[in-house]
This record gives C-alpha cells, structure tokens and sequence, in this order.
C-alpha cells in the first residue's frame, strides 16, 4: 500500500484527502487499518532520496482510536476520553532531512477540546522527511507521545503523513510500546488516522528555528547501540542488563560509559521502535530523585544551605499546625511525620505501609493546587513521631515540598518566578536538556498550574544520562558549578540518609552507620541499595533512583550509569515480569569493572 494513502472503516484504499486551508473543527473518524504498520514504514528506505522542505502548522482533528485489547475499565467523565486522540495544532519545519517540531519536548493540548474531550495531550519529537524513488509525494513520519495532564505513563508511537507543496494527506499514528499505566489499569496498543490540515508558517524565522534545533540536537550526548559495547567483553557478559525484568516488560535501557549512552534496540510488538533516542518516558517517582534534590542543591547553591531547613508550613497555608516543624529536607527524605493511614508499627517500620491509602486516588484526581491541599489537609493525619525520624513513603510529601519550594522562590525572585521554570533554565539547559515536559495541577480561567514534583516528568534517554552525570560529577557541568558541591557530595554518600526500615525517633543514629544488614537508605528522593563488590569485598550504597513500573537509574562507583525503563504495572494475572535475583545487573556492572 503506497505510503501516503489513506484507508477507510471498509479497509479500502483511497488517495490522499487533500486540504489547502484552515477549516471548522469537527471530530472524525477516518478510516482505521485492522493492525498497527510495522514500523518501519515510519522510517525511509535504504533507497530513500532527499525531500524538499516543509514548513507550516498542522491542525489535527480529534479522531477515534482502535484500541487492543479494548479497554476494560472506564474513567470518571470529568477525565476525558481515553480512546479519542486529542484535536491539537503542531508546527513543523525541516532541517537537514530531520523534521523538526517547533513544540518538541512540550505536552500540546487540545486548544478546543469537545465537551467530553480527549484524555491525552501529545508530546512530538524529531522525525525524518524524505522522499522514495518514483513518487511524486513526500514523507514526513516522528515520534510522538501520548501522555495525560491526569496521570503519568506514557504511550510511545508514530505518526506520518504525505504532502506535496501546500497539500496534504491524513495524519496516520499508531501507539506501540508504553510504560506502566495506574488509572487504565491496563497495558494497550492504539493506533487510527485524522484529518490533517495545513496553513502557513507562523511568522518568526524558520532559519532560525533550524539553528536552534541543530544545536539542540549537537548537544545530546555521543549514542552507540550497546550491542558495540557488547564486542569488548566476554560473550555473554552483558545478557543480564536490564534484569532483574524479563525482557518483554522491558521498555528501554541504557548504560553510560566514558560519556557515551550504549543503548538497546527498542523492541515492540510491531518491530523496533525507529527513533529509540526520541522516546519519552512517564518515569513516575524517578522525578523525586531529580526534581526536589536538583532544586534544593541548586538554591543551596545560590543562597546557601540554609534552603534546607526551611520549614513547609511557613509557605504553604492551611496545613497541620506541625507542618511549620517539617524541614524542607525532612520532606525530601519521606520523613514529614504525616501520612496516618498507616500504622503506628516502626520495629521494624515498612516505608510503604498507608501508601495508597487515605484517599490516594482522589487526591491525584484533584484537578487544582487548592483542591490537593485541601484534601491533604482533611486525610493527612500526624504520626506520633517527630518530622525527620521515620520514613514512610508519600507522594504528597514531594507535592508540598515542589509547592514550598516554588513559593520561596517567589518570595526571593518575584510573584512570576516558577520552581520548575528555574531548573529548566539554570540546571537543565547548561547541561543540554531544552525540553522538560512535567504535568501541572489544572487551574481555572487557564491560570498557569504548580508543578508536580511527585510524578509527572517525561524524560529522555538523553536527559537521564544527563542528570545522573551531573549528580556523578558532584553538581558541575565542566567549570560550572551548578549545585552544591558539598551537599551533593554528602548526597552520592548517604551521610545522614534514614534506615528505611529503622526508626530514629527515639535517638537512635538515623543511618545506623550504614550497616548492610538494615538494608536500603534513603535520601532527597534516593534509594541507596547495599552491595559488597564481588572483588573488592568493599560496601557500598548505590544511589538509585527508582519509579513504579521497575524503571531504575543507578550510579555507581565506577562511574558507570544504568538505566532501566520498564512497564511492570498493572500485569495480566499469572505473569511473572522478574525473575532472578535484583541485583542481577548490578553484578554485571561489577563483572565489567570492579567496584
């Protein structure tokens, strides 16, 4: 079937709808393939010729999705729907054979959603435009992400279309591949087409677009598929990277050596993933390892230590009268002293129990800032314990904390200064990172919401590579320091992290001089997992930081970084997603390089 054809309901093939201009949005639905394309079909050819340039915006209408399996359970009406792509506006151009989206790394909405509405928004990445020998259409295909402002996996997929001067074909997308989903419950391929149409490039420059997307891309970190590092060792010595997950629930990996990012093939059910590089991940509660400890070391940095032992009741109203006792840093160690669904059992304490309890749910739906404080504030009973003593894992911890950090900042910067903003531009950019989608609470009259910092960061292989390198580096970029280099050193070394399973409260050393046998610490969003080199015979407590869905990024002493994204969540009954010891990649790393 040519590339560029559409098909209809019937699975007949037509020509290309064509659309010259702008008209009134309406949903559609155009014509759905029985199966997603393999694909490669979004990739050019090995015979592929070079395309002219395209540039323009394109308005997507909202179109039905094909859904397998078909989902199971339904969401609250107020969540949108989940099988209807979202209706938004992308802008394109093209540089060099790469197309170029002008809203790459940023979540797009529905600029005029249906009253039901879509579920997702779309996060777009650099594609490829090219042209196969004999046809007179062009091809444009990239990577798009199918994320929600509600929850925090995503779907990774593709998109295509055809155009010839200022025509073009229907928009063909498919959804292959994903990480692990919390409100569908449940793991699904989506794919379908759309009306496409074009109008004129927004006046701005192009020219400069086109710099401004080769420097970003220069900027990424050397790539090699893993599978050249493999050549250099014994065979076999890499084939438990990734473990202890079982390879089909596996969704990317990554390994960082000497500066360079050795990555896997990303395999789906419809062939390897073309653009493996430009996939962005819902990494869940990796961003506590990134978000809180990356802004408290940068404001550290720029106002000294002192930002730790700010206390969250002092920026935040309406909370527990024992919040104005909790440090900043007693909430980035899970140590509030809040949570009370759980029980008053410390001996030994399980970080988890109350987790999920008290209303989870219903407080992660709550659309507004006013609305989650408001429902902390009627559930989040006090321990009996003292802030910084006892950790007990709570995403709202990390949630107040982002929005006492955002309201210092603003009490120093001004009324228009924003957390979230602040590390794009002060931490992420001077490494590299351009783009940093992160889910935002839902304001009313289109107010800017607060940023996560829970969960909710779409990141790419690129930008975790390049976070864990700056975390290795001691909080320097080159010459730059960039955060504090003695609180990030006293981080990667887990002075004064809590025994996870142990409880201070009583005056017993909060770390236990990091003895082995109790197990894992905890520190600024940090797990540090106990490991004896098998050589050395020396201990060590890995700095990891860790996400639901088994997705990992461990530093090590040897100045190696993995990365593990995976979809271990919501899993058919019976399925057995681990197998093997949980350090099964860690001894790896040793076999590699000694710790």
């Amino acid at each position: 079937m040519p590339a560029h054809s559409a098909v209809d309901i019937a699975g007949r093939v037509s020509q290309p709808r064509i659309f010259d201009s702008i008209e009134s949005a309406a949903m559609t639905d155009t014509g759905l393939l029985d199966a997603p394309l393999p694909n490669e079909a979004f990739w050019p050819s090995a015979s592929a010729e070079a395309a002219p340039e395209f540039s323009g915006t394109l308005h997507l209408l909202p179109a039905r999705m094909r859904i397998d399996p078909p989902f199971e359970h339904t969401l609250p009406a107020e969540c949108g729907d989940a099988g209807l792509f979202p209706g938004v506006t992308l802008e394109f151009t093209t540089a060099e054979g790469i197309l170029v989206p002008l809203q790459r790394g940023q979540m797009v909405r529905e600029a005029s959603p249906a009253r039901a509405g879509s579920f997702w928004c779309v996060i777009p990445q650099f594609g490829r435009v090219w042209r196969e020998p004999g046809e007179e259409w062009a091809n444009a295909a990239f990577p798009l992400a199918l994320v929600s402002t509600r929850d925090t996996h995503a779907h990774q997929g593709l998109a295509r279309f055809k155009y010839k001067e200022r025509s073009l074909s229907a928009l063909q997308f498919q959804f292959v591949q994903q990480t692990a989903p919390y409100l569908l419950k449940q793991h699904f391929v989506a794919w379908g087409s759309t009306e496409a149409r074009w109008s004129e490039p927004k006046a701005g420059g192009p020219e400069a677009q086109r710099r401004q997307a080769l420097a970003e891309r220069a900027r990424r970190l050397p790539s090699r598929p893993l599978s050249e590092l493999a050549k250099e060792f014994q065979r076999g010595r890499l084939n438990e990277f990734g473990a202890p997950v079982r390879e089909q629930w596996r969704v990317q990996t990554g390994l960082i050596r000497d500066g360079v990012l050795y990555h896997h093939e990303a395999r789906t059910p419809h062939g390897n993933f073309p653009y493996p590089l430009e996939m962005r991940f819902g990494v869940r509660s990796i961003l506590k390892a990134v978000g809180v400890p990356l802004a408290l070391l940068r404001l550290a940095q720029v106002y000294g230590p002192y930002v730790l032992a700010l206390k969250i009741g002092d920026y935040l109203e309406g909370l527990d009268p024992k919040y104005r006792r909790v440090r900043f840093i007693d909430a980035a160690n899970m140590a509030s002293g809040f949570g009370g669904a759980g029980s008053w059992q410390t001996h030994p304490n399980d970080p988890m129990d109350g987790y999920l309890e008290g209303g989870y749910d219903e407080w992660m739906a709550a659309p507004t800032h006013e609305a989650k404080l408001q429902h902390i504030a009627a559930t989040g009973r006090a321990y009996p314990w003292e802030p910084g003593t006892v950790m007990r894992y709570r995403d709202q911890d990390f949630y107040l904390l982002g929005a006492a950090i955002d309201r210092f900042l603003k009490s120093v910067r001004g009324p228009t200064a924003d957390a979230w903003d602040m590390l794009v531009s002060e931490v992420f950019k001077p490494i590299g990172i351009f783009q940093a989608p992160i889910v935002r609470t839902r304001e009313p009259e289109g107010r800017r919401g607060v940023a996560w910092f829970h969960s909710g960061y779409y990141p790419l292989l690129d930008d975790l590579a390049k976070i864990a390198l700056l975390f290795q580096n001691c909080g320097a970029a080159g010459s730059r320091q960039i955060l504090h280099r003695g609180l990030t050193e006293d981080l990667l070394n887990a002075k004064d992290a809590l025994v996870q399973s142990g409880d201070a409260s009583l005056g017993a050393p909060a770390s236990a001089e990091h003895d082995p046998k109790s197990g894992s610490l905890y520190k600024m969003g940090f797990h540090f997992v106990p490991y004896v080199g098998a050589v050395s015979g020396r201990q060590y407590f890995l700095p990891t930081m860790r996400g639901w869905g088994e997705n990992e990024v461990v530093l090590y002493p040897n100045a190696l970084i993995t990365i593990r994204i995976a979809k271990v969540g919501q899993l058919p009954p019976g399925e057995r997603p681990t197998s093997g010891a949980a350090s099964r990649t860690i001894r790896m790393i040793d076999r590699m390089s000694p710790l």
